[in-house]
């Protein structure tokens, strides 16, 4: 599991630990067999543990809640995804600007040589 995908769970379960896996699969876009991959993965490492909690309905249902383990870990991640984000503008900022001088060069030699015609 990378990084960002790690942080993406990390932060849905944050904001709503009671969340089904379903929902958090949906949420993802994942498979619902991925996603309780990637949520097993995460609870051998300390990162969730898994409360029983009642629903509205009296329904027996699981919170997936951060340990601090968990929050320490999608600090870590979110730190990584942005240095990885900002390396990467700084290479698109780059390639724009050369794309912008490619074009201004192929425009001003077209309108140059659209005068002398």
């Amino acid at each position: 599991m990378d990084d960002e995908l790690r942080l993406r769970i990390l932060r849905l379960l944050a904001e709503r630990p009671e969340m089904s896996q379903r929902e958090l699969a949906q949420a993802l876009g994942l498979s619902l067999g991925k996603t309780n991959y990637c949520l097993r993965a995460l609870i051998d490492r300390g990162w969730v543990k898994v409360n029983n909690f009642r629903t509205s309905q009296n329904k027996l249902a699981y919170a997936y809640v951060l340990t601090s383990k968990g929050l320490q870990a999608k600090l870590s991640a979110a730190a990584r995804f942005l240095k990885s984000r900002q390396a990467e503008f700084v290479r698109l900022e780059r390639e724009i600007a050369e794309l912008r001088d490619e074009l201004g060069d192929q425009q001003g030699g077209q309108s140059r040589s659209g005068a002398h015609r």
